[in-house]
């Protein structure tokens, strides 16, 4: 006897925009739950129709909903997703961070990644903080199904928007063992970036560039401990989404030596970034401020060697030990940097590490929670 699938809208405008987490979090997800749950009816809404598209190929093409493109975005959520959500008896709509207004016969699933805007106030203005706070707490509260990325996430929002901890879950990150796959060995990956970048013996740091992101601070112990006379490069790879003007007057300020030996890389695709990964001599993540923190997972299950903040989601981390920094205390990072210059982590060491990462973050667990919530929920 057939069943009726459980119809689940997507708003997927987060893959219109510049990368971010909240990109991963859905990419990963959806394509668990597409692969391993049929029972699912699965929709997405966006502008760029054909990004979803390669994102997700084996979707059919009626599965995947265009909004109107506007100057401002968030009228998706007056006009475009309440119409989509009434035509197609979508039975849940799932949402980052903001929702529209409820729709009757649909239940709400939003996920509020972080409320770092409000724990680090100093890097967000105070327009940004206050529409934030109005328009993620009202929609958290309103959710039927509330989740988060993190217990250290969970904690805040919980904290912030008087919420009980049991009302908000965790559907966290995972990592994608398909950056495994791209390469044979270090060797080989050394040649690639080699070749295609022109960068050999290197730090490694990807994320976005913004002021919690503490580039800024690798960047000066780089300098501070000369690591360019030893030969050694220091290589970002991410797009500059908050300006940080210290770093543009410090790159300014290079000399020739030492502007021979940074790179910075603003995108790569995900076969370049698995050979960065595998071949960096050592990646470094001195973040302030994260609500999960994905990038030195995926250093750490292509093997390199990873010295990482222990600050707000990243103190879960517990696998890098010893090599853990306060990011507030720069001698501590300074001393530690110096210290796998000189004596790295042994390959068992980085070993044992990967498959911690692999055991203990992977989409498949985070995809079967998800599905349960949204099937108690369905037949509730």
């Amino acid at each position: 006897m057939a069943t009726n699938k459980i119809k689940i809208f997507v708003d997927a405008h987060v893959f219109d925009k510049e990368f971010q987490g909240a990109q991963t979090f859905i990419r990963e997800l959806y394509t668990r739950l597409l692969a391993d749950h049929p029972d699912l009816d699965i929709y997405f809404g966006a502008s760029n129709t054909a990004n979803i598209s390669t994102i997700f190929p084996d979707l059919p093409k009626a599965n995947i909903l265009p909004y109107k493109k506007r100057g401002i975005g968030l009228l998706r959520f007056v006009f475009d997703i309440p119409a989509l959500i009434k035509k197609h008896q979508f039975n849940f709509a799932h949402f980052q961070y903001v929702a529209p207004k409820n729709s009757p016969g649909c239940k709400y699933v939003v996920t509020m990644h972080d409320v770092l805007f409000n724990d680090f106030k100093q890097d967000f203005s105070y327009l940004y903080r206050i529409s934030r706070n109005l328009l993620f707490g009202n929609s958290i509260k309103r959710a039927h199904i509330k989740t988060t990325v993190s217990v250290y996430s969970q904690q805040r929002i919980c904290s912030y928007y008087n919420i009980p901890e049991t009302d908000l879950h965790v559907i966290q990150n995972g990592v994608n063992d398909t950056l495994t796959q791209f390469h044979s060995s270090k060797k080989e990956a050394v040649e690639i970036v080699a070749q295609k970048f022109g960068v050999r013996n290197f730090i490694l740091y990807t994320s976005r560039v913004e002021p919690r992101k503490n580039q800024l601070l690798l960047f000066n112990k780089y300098l501070k401990l000369e690591l360019y006379k030893r030969g050694i490069a220091l290589v970002f790879i991410g797009k500059e989404s908050i300006k940080i003007p210290a770093l543009t007057q410090l790159i300014k300020g290079l000399s020739d030596e030492q502007k021979k030996l940074f790179y910075w890389i603003k995108q790569v695709d995900q076969p370049d970034l698995a050979a960065f990964y595998r071949a960096c001599r050592l990646f470094v993540y001195p973040s302030k401020a994260e609500g999960f923190g994905i990038p030195p997972l995926e250093a750490a299950i292509c093997k390199a060697p990873v010295l990482c903040s222990s600050a707000t989601a990243m103190q879960s981390f517990h696998f890098f030990e010893p090599y853990m920094f306060d990011p507030v205390n720069e001698k501590d990072l300074e001393r530690k940097l110096s210290l796998m210059i000189h004596s790295p982590p042994s390959d068992s060491f980085t070993a044992k590490v990967a498959k911690q990462v692999q055991q203990q973050y992977n989409w498949e667990k985070s995809s079967n929670i998800f599905y349960n919530l949204i099937q108690s929920n369905y037949n509730s």
